[in-house]
């Protein structure tokens, strides 16, 4: 079975929307496309070289396949590996509203285009290997149980799209790695439910007292 892994950018208050260019996505009126690009170095090109050398297939949304798809089949440099893995290797697209796919290796079976959690289903019991997920995550991510990899970002945008939305299941995860460029890189895979408690005293510790 393989292993889904989400690998996203998120700003402080936890706004994912166009990252790398001012008009990558203006979606909802969104006018602070870029952000992330001040704060690239080596250290987080490497990791993200790091992330795409060990995936062997990509889970794409539809608005995350429509924004690569329009620039990287450009970008034909042999010796990037993300570029070459983004080119090359299998990509399947969890939508239920676009009309068609042409990039590579999108058009070689009609099953690459598959609707909602069940692209997720069909992608993981597939075979073997790591999968990347490259859209906003299952609304429950306990029960998708992939793993998310964070490169949190010190900027706070105030407005875009949000990674977890209204709505999500509540989840708790535990960390798995962590590393520090420019940003902080944190992996976390969820464990379940969160557990509750309080720091107040109850009223038998009170009387005691």
């Amino acid at each position: 079975m393989a292993k889904l892994t989400m690998t996203t950018f998120l700003t402080l208050d936890g706004v994912m929307q166009a990252p790398g260019a001012a008009g990558e996505d203006r979606s909802g009126g969104f006018s602070h496309g870029g952000w992330l690009v001040p704060f690239a170095d080596a250290d987080m090109g490497q990791f993200m070289t790091e992330v795409f050398a060990r995936a062997d297939a990509f889970l794409l949304g539809r608005r995350t396949y429509e924004i690569f798809a329009v620039y990287w089949p450009h970008i034909t440099d042999p010796n990037d590996r993300i570029t070459q893995a983004l080119n090359t290797l299998p990509k399947h697209v969890a939508s239920k509203t676009l009309n068609g796919v042409t990039w590579d290796r999108f058009a070689a079976s009609p099953r690459r285009r598959r609707g909602g959690t069940d692209a997720e289903a069909g992608v993981r019991a597939r075979d073997s290997g790591t999968r990347q997920w490259r859209t906003r995550p299952n609304p429950d991510p306990a029960r998708s149980r992939r793993r998310v990899s964070l490169t949190v970002v010190p900027v706070v945008l105030g407005t875009g799209r949000r990674l977890f939305e209204s709505g999500t299941v509540p989840t708790a995860f535990e960390r798995v790695t962590t590393r520090t460029t420019s940003t902080s890189i944190n992996t976390y895979r969820p464990t379940g439910r969160p557990q509750y408690g309080s720091f107040a005293l109850d009223d038998a510790a009170k009387d005691s007292r």
